[in-house]
């Protein structure tokens, strides 16, 4: 699903309007008559109070919409003006005069003088006061009217985006934004509900389709791309019925040190497992028969040193090379990686202390293949690109060395974010289960065994993030976030796997189910 920017949604709404022969006012009704049906459809008539603050602009004029509709079918309705700004756009005032038409309770103006609505925690708030094109800070009236319904513990519903929160930057104070509990986002998401700084103020998001140009959405480019089954399912590669494992690449995994030959236990077994038809595994000598026990499907190399990495050499010609996990830092590992990388031409995948053997001497940047895959976690991505401000600025430098170097990095954690270039794939699939260790080993192996299959480096990296999180999506049912291992996450990539072919539930046996 292509993730637009705030430009890219007005223009939209423009197209539309000339393509469709409607004006604005049209688009706006149809916008809030969504809302309002989302609404009633879960509401059935219940006359809980719903308070509706709208403020002057369009998405004012969307909240003038849903209260209207709301007023029409019965509900218990109170609409405020957020009177912050003396001007008014034509659609918000057109939206105005109709609800005056309909109800005698005309809506309430609030400013800084006035007195904050009570609000009961039983209530309901549809926040439509500010949208999409906010440029500066709430005032400070307006800061406390937001406080007031995070005090509250009322059930928040933002309209398009929660009020206070910009699109394209962080806010600079907490307080002056909207904590919503649902938002109804017209017809994308933005991507600051999936960044760690921003994604607090929405607890869940769900797109509506207002029915914006058909061939605009098709054709219109996106920096921002959220990643779903509806995106890997195109780039799935069956298996021909002659095929055989030497048609599946020989992937070589690199890494383990005293204490950790787990690490690349998981790859390995990973990378097997995602569908590579070959995995050849190199580990000081410590961890031969560890491997050898363990994946008994994987064949052993040994370094010459007992306990670490000393000299990587192998007389194999592997399709793609995973290396860093449980590798640990020492000197004489660093030599054997600069080495290494000064002598491949191999496709790599890089994770752990493979990073952190980058962060140690930069210029080993200049030696990657193209279309490195890089997969840090946060304290690793730091050791790369160094301190951040917030996450637009931890964005802008990871796409920075991307370019610069061209090479794709991982960015893991709650919505793991793939950069390339200057585009992000945002992940739609994983939950806290993950939060264990050895599950960014397991990442690495799928990786480099889709790339040992044949994917491209992108593919391979968008495509392993997805599989990865699905794992523990359908694992996290047997065994729960806190008692889920990185092996049940390897044990579930085949039910991944599985689950690109399964077709969605009807809603009416989906619902059966639930409440059986």
């Amino acid at each position: 699903m292509k993730i637009l920017s705030k430009e890219q949604v007005y223009e939209g709404d423009k197209l539309t309007a000339e393509r469709q022969n409607i004006a604005s006012t049209d688009l706006m009704e149809r916008a809030g008559t969504q809302i309002f049906n989302w609404l009633h459809v879960r509401m059935q008539g219940a006359q809980v109070p719903i308070h509706v603050f709208c403020g002057i602009g369009n998405n004012g004029g969307d909240g003038l919409v849903i209260a209207r509709h709301l007023v029409t079918h019965g509900y218990h309705v109170k609409t405020y003006i957020v009177n912050y700004s003396d001007k008014r756009s034509k659609d918000f005032l057109i939206n105005y005069d109709r609800i005056k038409q309909r109800t005698k309770d005309w809506p309430v103006l609030l400013d800084e003088e006035s007195e904050i609505p009570t609000i009961a925690s039983e209530d309901i708030i549809v926040d439509a006061v500010f949208g999409i094109g906010l440029n500066r800070p709430a005032a400070n009236w307006v800061k406390t009217l937001f406080q007031h319904f995070r005090k509250s513990k009322a059930f928040t519903l933002a309209v398009d985006i929660p009020s206070g929160l910009y699109t394209d930057k962080v806010p600079e104070d907490e307080h002056g934004v909207v904590w919503a509990g649902h938002t109804l986002s017209f017809q994308s998401p933005k991507l600051v509900f999936f960044l760690p700084d921003t994604a607090k103020y929405t607890t869940q998001w769900e797109v509506l389709d207002i029915g914006i140009d058909v061939q605009y959405l098709y054709q219109i480019n996106t920096q921002a791309n959220l990643i779903g089954k509806h995106e890997v399912l195109t780039w799935y590669k069956p298996r021909e019925k002659f095929s055989h494992k030497g048609s599946f690449g020989h992937a070589l995994i690199i890494g383990g040190s005293y204490g950790k030959i787990g690490a690349v236990n998981l790859a390995s077994h990973s990378t097997l497992s995602c569908g590579a038809g070959l995995v050849t595994t190199y580990v000081p000598k410590c961890g031969y028969l560890p491997l050898q026990t363990a994946v008994p499907e994987v064949m052993v190399l040994t370094d010459d040193s007992e306990h670490y990495i000393s000299n990587i050499e192998f007389n194999i010609t592997p399709t793609v090379i995973g290396l860093g996990m449980g590798m640990g830092t020492h000197e004489t590992s660093l030599k054997a990686f600069e080495s290494f990388l000064n002598s491949n031409k191999t496709p790599l995948v890089i994770d752990a202390d493979g990073i952190n053997l980058l962060s140690k001497n930069n210029d080993l940047l200049d030696l990657l293949p193209k279309q490195t895959i890089l997969t840090p976690h946060p304290k690793e991505l730091e050791r790369l690109i160094g301190s951040w401000n917030d996450d637009f600025d931890k964005l802008k430098k990871v796409s920075v060395l991307s370019k610069k170097h061209d090479i794709i990095i991982v960015i893991k954690g709650a919505n793991t974010i793939t950069v390339y270039h200057e585009n992000y794939y945002v992940n739609s699939t994983g939950n806290p289960g993950l939060a264990t260790a050895g599950t960014g080993d397991v990442l690495i192996g799928v990786i480099t065994g889709l790339r040992a299959q044949g994917y491209d480096a992108l593919i391979a990296a968008i495509f392993g993030v997805y599989l990865h999180g699905k794992s523990a999506d359908l694992q996290v049912e047997n065994y729960a976030y806190q008692s889920m291992l990185a092996r049940h996450i390897i044990d579930g990539l085949g039910l991944a796997y599985l689950d690109l072919f399964k077709q969605p539930e009807e809603p009416e046996q989906e619902a059966q189910e639930q409440q059986q």
